[in-house]
């Protein structure tokens, strides 16, 4: 089956970048799987405030697959593969592609103004030809409608 993997995040990028995906993989009988990445946390000297910060970040992160997840199922009937991972961006990403030969393309959207975002900016920069699968980016200012016609 053909996976569409997207990052999701706060930022109205990521939900542009899940809504193509999902109607991608409606579209080929594919899936989609949901990344949410916690960010490896700075070395604090105490231990137990170390693992806090920690479950808080991982908990924030599992909440917003969470509620992503709802919303892919209500829009488009997919229930993804959900995947909570700590650690840098694009290390994980890359592990994530790596271990799912199913994954078909990494799906981002840029920001509709200024620069485009991190991950963006990363995977279609330097590194864009060390992609194993296709980079879709799609424009963070396509509206509903839009994405719903191009997907």
């Amino acid at each position: 089956m053909r996976i569409y993997l997207v990052v999701i995040d706060e930022t109205p990028e990521a939900e542009t970048a899940l809504r193509f995906a999902a109607r991608r993989a409606v579209k080929t009988g594919g899936g989609v799987e949901i990344l949410a990445l916690v960010p490896a946390a700075e070395f604090v000297p105490w231990g137990g405030v170390q693992a806090t910060i920690e479950e808080e970040a991982r908990q924030h992160a599992e909440a917003l697959v969470a509620g992503a997840a709802g919303t892919l199922i209500e829009e488009s009937g997919l229930k993804p593969i959900i995947t909570v991972r700590q650690g840098d961006a694009s290390k994980v990403i890359r592990d994530v592609i790596a271990g799912n030969p199913e994954i078909a393309a990494l799906v981002l959207a840029a920001a509709p103004h200024g620069a485009p975002g991190p991950l963006v900016t990363h995977f279609a920069g330097s590194d864009a030809g060390a992609l194993p699968i296709p980079l879709m980016i799609v424009p963070g200012g396509l509206n509903a409608a839009a994405i719903d016609r191009l997907s």
